[in-house]
């Protein structure tokens, strides 16, 4: 791979990103809506249980005070509740509620009738290529933190 491969790598990356935020701000939809970091933390509850902060904070490699701002803020919402970790009294739990549980499933629900649209002219083979790329992708990133070493 070249350098210059890299580059348009990189810069497509970017261009993702900007993308998922577009695609964030067009799918807002139902009573509650949800902010991008709200969205995460809710489908991160909603997909593996309840969490501590600190998993949380390491989960979206972020500064725990950060993390506890954004968790206030779904607290507050009643989209999920912070109550003492019975294994732990000294740390907090957060649990999604339902409420949050279902502002994830309308929320998800409209982004994947987005995607649908979006790669409708897409054939089978395309897509399923798309995603075993974006999940060897994926995986990379999460081995390389799960080392915590920064590649050369």
């Amino acid at each position: 791979m070249t350098e210059n491969t890299n580059d348009q790598i990189e810069l497509q990356l970017f261009t993702l990103l900007r993308r998922t935020q577009a695609i964030h701000v067009q799918t807002s939809s139902g009573e509650v809506e949800l902010e991008r970091s709200a969205y995460g933390i809710l489908c991160l509850l909603a997909d593996e249980g309840p969490q501590r902060l600190g998993a949380i904070a390491t989960a979206f490699r972020l500064d725990p005070s950060t993390i506890t701002r954004q968790v206030q803020a779904v607290v507050r919402l009643e989209l999920a509740e912070k109550a003492t970790d019975p294994g732990d009294r000294r740390a907090s739990l957060l649990t999604i509620t339902d409420m949050g549980l279902e502002a994830v499933t309308v929320a998800r629900a409209h982004r994947r009738r987005m995607l649908d649209a979006l790669l409708s002219e897409w054939t089978q083979e395309e897509r399923d290529g798309f995603l075993r790329a974006l999940t060897r992708f994926n995986q990379t990133i999460d081995d390389w933190i799960a080392h915590d070493t920064v590649p050369e």
